[in-house]
């Protein structure tokens, strides 16, 4: 189990994070903030890169950082940007890795060889990087955050710049090793961990602001999201009175995702109906709400 007990960490006279509290265990945690709210912070005192102001970080009730090499033992971290060398192969590079990392060399290839074939690059294995595209580029970086079978993985905005096919193939890729392991995926792309998140960890001005399942979370906008279209001289008015949440253009107006802050949840939970909320308001159909949608009403300040 990983604890964290008021966290607060300080750069100068700025404070990055305050008072966060939280605890893990084995699973998947979406961390889930805009650029700037505190995520790398939190990661890089988790990965005891920073070390906290004030509070501690345990692990299994010890404090990480009196255990030191121990901890770090039991780390995989793949950064947001993790230096590799351009001219390396993905079996010399890991190869590398695994010696810096102390790993006994008996059976290294082997450990590599099998890594290399759960993140699909097996068939690469002896091509240089330098060839790769940035999603198997990131395929690497989660096989050498798995050379020493880590116990807490941390993974700091890894889609960051991939196309749709490679992010599902890297979420994919993730789920999978949440089985038996803490992993964190710090991230501002919602789509990351919606669907494979166990809990999702949202930062808000410095502080802790929720820790749930998505799907709990997102029961707090129920009734609130609709959807209607209009005629797109019309959007202008609906702006000053909803939080537009997406506007599509289509031939005969705009069809708008809304929230509506006033009303209230429907009764009997159903999204289908159609309903007119005032004389001069457009027909809007009421939505299931997502994770996106909480994202940006939660946000819609930052």
């Amino acid at each position: 189990m990983l604890t964290l007990s008021h966290i607060s960490k300080d750069y100068g006279k700025f404070r990055a994070v305050e008072d966060i509290s939280f605890h893990m265990e084995n699973g998947l945690y979406g961390m889930l903030a805009p650029n700037g709210a505190g995520k790398t912070t939190l990661i890089k005192m988790i990965a005891t890169l920073l070390f906290p102001t004030e509070g501690e970080i345990l692990y299994n009730g010890m404090e990480i950082g009196k255990m030191g090499e121990k901890y770090r033992d039991l780390l995989g971290y793949l950064p947001q940007r993790f230096g590799y060398y351009k001219n390396n192969s993905p079996l010399q590079y890991l190869d590398y890795l695994g010696a810096l990392k102390g790993l006994p060399k008996e059976g290294l290839k082997q450990k590599i060889m099998e890594l290399l074939e759960m993140v699909g690059l097996a068939d690469v294995a002896d091509k240089k990087m330098k060839k790769f595209s940035g999603g198997m580029i990131q395929r690497v970086g989660i096989a050498q955050a798995m050379l020493n079978d880590p116990k807490i993985l941390i993974l700091d905005e890894p889609t960051a710049g991939l196309d749709p096919k490679e992010r599902v193939r890297f979420r994919n890729i993730i789920s999978s090793l949440s089985k038996d392991r803490i992993v964190i995926l710090s991230t501002h792309i919602v789509s990351d961990i919606e669907s494979i998140a166990n809990q999702v960890i949202m930062l808000k001005e410095k502080h802790l602001f929720r820790m749930d399942t998505a799907a709990d979370i997102c029961k707090e906008l129920e009734g609130k999201i609709f959807e209607c279209f209009i005629p797109e001289q019309e959007l202008e008015r609906l702006e000053k009175k909803y939080l537009i949440l997406s506007a599509k253009q289509e031939k005969a107006g705009v069809l708008v995702r809304c929230y509506d802050s006033h009303a209230l949840p429907a009764s009997d939970g159903a999204y289908s109906s159609m309903e007119y909320i005032s004389a001069d308001s457009p027909l809007r159909s009421p939505c299931r709400p997502n994770l996106e949608d909480v994202f940006l009403v939660t946000y819609q300040s930052d």
